[in-house]
């Protein structure tokens, strides 16, 4: 099993860097088995593809834009993904769904993709997430430890 948890977001613009401060925390208080890589993705986009190609499963973590209350977490799996985040907020989703719609071109679209998103409150300049959003930290970290165990690879806290 080969699995990649992308980290997408940029983190200069408030909760544009949701995804990334979700692989922080799970950097920090989690230990992985070799099967799962945490990618802070950031707004690469296409540069991404070498670290795409390749998974049995991709998991994707970032601001979505769901036409939610702020705060609302939202989860989607497979080919709904690509075209989901053609509809999204900030510059970095111009990048995501070229690489995913490169990497279905080329046939190397991992098996299995899930994405868990948050609706933002706030894209203005600044490091921290709102106050919704941040709140809602614990509870999507949960959902990608939840996914990951359904795939089969248990995480272990740290002490």
């Amino acid at each position: 099993m080969n699995i990649a948890v992308f980290g997408i977001g940029n983190v200069l613009l408030s909760d544009d860097g949701f995804g990334v401060h979700v692989i922080n925390k799970l950097r920090s208080e989690y230990q992985f088995p070799a099967s799962v890589e945490l990618i802070d993705g950031g707004t690469k986009g296409l540069d991404l593809m070498p670290l795409f190609e390749g998974r049995d499963k991709v998991l994707i973590i970032d601001a979505a834009n769901f036409k939610k209350e702020p705060g609302t977490i939202g989860y989607i799996e497979g080919e709904k993904i690509p075209a989901f985040l053609s509809a999204k907020l900030s510059v970095h989703h111009i990048g995501l769904p070229d690489m995913l719609f490169v990497a279905k071109l080329m046939g190397t679209t991992p098996p299995e993709m899930c994405l868990i998103g948050i609706q933002p409150e706030s894209m203005e300049t600044g490091t921290d997430l709102s106050g919704v959003v941040g709140a809602n930290l614990d509870a999507v970290v949960k959902r990608v430890l939840d996914k990951l165990r359904e795939w089969g690879a248990e995480a272990a806290r740290r002490s």
